[in-house]
């Protein structure tokens, strides 16, 4: 049943890792910039999934290998270690924009108010519903204070340092918290922990291979998707 699981959860992945370079080459602009609308030759595009290439040029904006392999591993990983819960399909749906908000991230170092804000939003929504199914293995209310509690941590670390953690991060933890407060609080405390932790590291790494300085930044935003990716599988294997 969990091999048959683990592989439909893949599939679902590798599906949605496809559609995945046309908005992250949209997304992918300046803070004061609109959001792209043509392909790189100037070609206008339609909507917001597609092929990542341009249909009256045929010029790709981006290369699904990566996406397609990164999300598949992800939802074939929250299958194998969550089961037939009913959560999983919360998981299922929302791992897609997790990858999505890592690749925005990585390219121009912005988590875009609308991939995170509405993240938080169905993340406490859906699993809503998911605490009214038979067979889950979680706390709403506790997910609902763990989006607090996690977005009020990192709010005060903004506050604090606003060059080690940016506004974005802020909203980003709004829906991780969510998601990791599903499991109960130490499941919330590792994956946050963890997160902080895989930033530092790599900080680190950039500042011994002489790569950065030590006031240089660099897109948190991953690493906190990582921490929480970590946690939730350590959560669902626990619960």
């Amino acid at each position: 049943m969990n091999a048959t699981l683990t592989a439909v959860a893949a599939g679902w992945g590798a599906g949605a890792g496809y559609l995945l370079p046309r908005p992250l080459h949209r997304l992918s602009v300046e803070p004061d910039q609109p959001w792209r609308a043509t392909c790189p030759a100037g070609h206008p595009l339609a909507g917001w999934l597609g092929r990542a290439r341009c249909g009256a040029c045929g010029r790709s904006y981006g290369r699904p290998s990566v996406a397609v392999l990164v999300t598949a591993l992800v939802c074939a990983a929250l299958a194998a270690t969550t089961g037939p819960r009913p959560e999983l399909a919360v998981w299922l749906l929302l791992a897609p924009f997790a990858v999505l908000l890592c690749l925005v991230d990585l390219s121009v170092r912005r988590l875009p108010d609308v991939l995170t804000l509405p993240l938080a939003g169905a993340a406490a929504a859906l699993l809503g519903l998911a605490a009214l199914l038979p067979g889950h293995a979680g706390s709403w209310p506790t997910a609902l204070l763990g989006g607090l509690a996690l977005g009020g941590g990192y709010f005060l670390l903004f506050l604090i340092n606003p060059a080690g953690m940016g506004f974005g991060d802020v909203k980003l933890a709004l829906g991780l918290g969510v998601a990791l407060g599903w499991y109960g609080w130490p499941c919330l405390m590792g994956g946050a922990l963890l997160g902080l932790v895989l930033g530092a590291l790599y900080g680190m790494g950039l500042v011994v291979l002489r790569r950065a300085s030590r006031k240089t930044a660099f897109p948190l935003g991953p690493f906190l998707i990582a921490g929480a990716f970590g946690g939730l599988l350590l959560g669902a294997a626990a619960a």
